[in-house]
């Protein structure tokens, strides 16, 4: 065995372990025979109750992020992209794993992996709230004179959802820390896991709200309705509780896919609440259950905290493509050090828009190509991006932004296929840019064997051919594009032949340089994978030292030394007082330490000339047919076909391709990438791989 494959075996044992944990958690040999061992033995002066959780709980996954980032880093430096198809390539066991099989709204498209994994959690939840209610149910304890055992069973029953919820708050945080390194451990990104952070929040919250009014009916039947504000000092804080499900609700209810999508705003700034959120719920559950799911919080904190760190600097706005279309393409100084992969997402802000708002787009440039530049695709179809492309046409000579990313998959993984096939509807093509240029990129490498590729674009109107501009660079692209199998199928679905009109051309806008602005850089610098786990392992280290510290020489002393009993809601807040305490002061030291790295490659950026490139002017000739003098730019018309007044058959399309291994990625509307995945799914072609790229289900 490599030894890649020993790290990744290790890390395996040790979330399977943790996973072990959980299962066994609710059962009586736990209980009864562990828990007094345990206690013993973990449980000491300096952390109290929390000795346990925190070593069987925390630990294990704080292990695994802060050395998978060491992984990470290691990896990435020796990554090949001439073997990609050896390195990654799918056997049909793990192929087959990943085919999608439900395609359904709410669900959205969902392999037989994901049903595999969700089946097993959904059996540990159901394993779990029934070991418990049958420990409870043999031990009813009636907690009032006169009080019936169904009433007791009630109370029992109401108690353990929300323990129940509390395991999906475990996992919760994971799919939306964009920078983990437990994400790409296991092959994912935080743009394509958000679904489960979506499901999972649908979850807890169902499992809380049974919690909290299962509650509310035991106390009314049994006349004790003032428990629902009690703030008890030595036990679960009832009103802490019901605040925190008081703050989910809008939260919950704006994330809801039909309010979200017509209220975007409000779901935007509603969600914001989960800070007092986690606040009041860990107040209510105590600093032991904190410790439980501490790892997903303690990594989420860390990834927001630097997140905005990074947020805080203004980034360097070199030039706007204006499309006739109403779309946008910004590019933006870069680094030369700053990596990443096709189909990255870069976060955007413009204060003279919104100084609150965060909109997420596809990176479209490629950064083997464009080495000091970083670009942004942005279609105008909401308030936000209307107000942009407004702004921008108002003859601006400069603009503040600011940047958070780019965040993306850690390989190429789409080179492996024998044939690519990229679906896409309107402004879904700006993923595919990337790609493209990444594949303009490859082919200049030895004996590198590139994919066919297959572009099936669906446009409204033929004014949105202009899109197909974006797929070269602004500066040009080399000879080689002609040297790629490149085949676009383009479609205008409400026009049935080309329109005559003239057309506006491609608009470049240049802006002034700015001596506050800077090139976007990796948050940590070239080594940011290092440096993250240097910040996740010393702060956690950081924590459980000062954690002991006041638990020994303050708490205990309290709690031992006096009559008094220390406060129990009070050591939830040290908990969370020491956990940001220790996570702000090493990652501000070593962000700062960073940035004055970077600062010096900006300065360098700052003063290299970039030479201006003619703006082409005239109309767009995808669909007019006019000669070109651009080697590449030619070469992209003649690959391309246009069908008027038509819809693309993609199932002929996709069960016409004979290659042994077609990649195919779906990017659009919903009920396309549906469309595609149910083909996909049929059976009717086994070599068909399917990939949608979306941020919604």
């Amino acid at each position: 065995m490599s030894s890649k494959g020993m790290v990744r075996a290790i890390f395996l044992v040790v979330f399977a372990v943790w996973l072990m944990i959980w299962v066994m958690l609710p059962t009586k040999l736990y209980k009864n025979t562990w828990t007094p061992n345990l206690e013993t033995t973990l449980n000491s002066t300096y952390f109290s109750g929390q000795g346990t959780n925190l070593l069987l709980f925390s630990f294990p996954l704080m292990f695994i992020a802060a050395f998978g980032c060491a992984y990470l880093h290691f990896q990435n430096k020796s990554t090949d992209s001439s073997n990609h198809s050896k390195r990654l390539g799918l056997d049909s066991a793990t192929a087959l794993l990943k085919r999608p099989v439900v395609v359904m709204a709410p669900l959205g498209i969902v392999s037989a992996l994901e049903i595999t994994f969700a089946a097993m959690f959904v059996a540990l939840l159901i394993w779990s709230l029934a070991n418990y209610l049958y420990l409870s149910f043999g031990n009813l304890h009636m907690h009032k004179e006169g009080e019936k055992i169904w009433e007791a069973k009630l109370r029992s029953v109401s108690l353990r959802l929300g323990y129940i919820g509390n395991i999906c708050w475990a996992f919760l945080f994971f799919p939306v820390t964009r920078g983990s390194s437990v994400l790409p451990l296991i092959g994912l990104t935080s743009e394509s896991s958000i679904k489960y952070h979506i499901w999972l929040g649908h979850l807890s919250n169902i499992l809380f709200a049974a919690h909290t009014i299962g509650f509310i009916i035991y106390w009314a039947i049994t006349n004790q309705m003032a428990e629902m504000v009690e703030w008890s000092k030595t036990w679960v804080s009832n009103v802490a509780g019901v605040i925190a499900i008081v703050i989910a609700m809008p939260m919950w209810v704006t994330s809801l896919p039909q309010f979200r999508r017509m209220k975007f705003e409000l779901f935007f700034y509603t969600h914001h609440l989960y800070l007092l959120y986690i606040f009041f719920y860990v107040l209510h559950v105590g600093d032991a259950y904190f410790c439980m799911i501490l790892p997903g919080i303690f990594l989420f904190l860390i990834d927001r905290y630097l997140r905005f760190l990074q947020s805080r600097q203004r980034t360097a706005l070199l030039s706007a493509r204006i499309l006739p279309c109403g779309l946008l393409e910004l590019n933006f100084s870069k680094t030369p050090g700053l990596y990443y992969n096709p189909t990255s997402i870069l976060f955007v802000n413009v204060p003279r828009i919104s100084k609150l708002q965060w909109h997420p787009f596809t990176v479209s440039s490629n950064c083997n190509m464009e080495t000091y530049e970083l670009s942004v695709v942005i279609k105008c179809q909401g308030s936000w991006s209307d107000k942009l492309y407004k702004e921008l046409g108002s003859s601006l000579d400069r603009l503040q932004v600011s940047t958070e990313g780019p965040y993306g998959p850690t390989s190429s993984h789409f080179l492996r296929h024998e044939c690519l096939v990229m679906v896409s509807g309107g402004s879904g093509i700006t993923p595919f840019i990337s790609i493209i240029r990444e594949i303009i990129f490859q082919i200049q490498k030895p004996n590198f064997k590139v994919p066919r590729v297959i572009m099936i674009c669906a446009f409204k109107n033929s004014a949105d051919l202009a899109m197909l501009d974006l797929l070269l660079p602004i500066s040009g692209a080399p000879p080689q594009i002609s040297q790629i199998q490149l085949q676009i199928e383009a479609y205008i679905t409400r026009e049935e032949e080309p329109m005559t009109e003239t057309h506006k051309p491609l608009q470049t806008i240049w802006f002034k340089p700015s001596p506050l602005d800077s090139p976007i850089s990796a948050t940590l610098g070239p080594n940011n994978w290092l440096w993250l786990g240097a910040i996740i392992s010393s702060s956690f280290l950081l924590f459980l030292l000062l954690l002991g510290i006041v638990t020994r020489y303050y708490i205990y002393p309290i709690d031992h030394n006096t009559e008094q009993i220390y406060h129990f809601s009070y050591r939830a807040l040290w908990d969370m007082f020491l956990v940001c305490v220790c996570i702000f002061i090493v990652s501000s030291v070593v962000f700062l330490w960073c940035k004055k790295q970077n600062a010096r490659e900006g300065n360098r950026i700052q003063n290299r000339e970039i030479a201006t490139p003619v703006t082409s002017q005239g109309v767009s000739p995808w669909f007019s047919g006019a000669e070109l003098e651009s080697l590449p730019h030619q070469s992209l018309v003649q690959a391309t076909k246009v069908h008027f007044g038509s819809r693309p058959d993609f199932k002929k399309t996709l069960l016409d391709l004979k290659e042994s291994d077609v990649g195919v990625l779906a990017c659009g509307p919903r009920k396309m990438r549906h469309d595609v995945a149910k083909i996909c799914a049929s059976g009717l072609a086994q070599n068909l791989h399917f990939e949608s790229i979306s941020f919604t289900l």
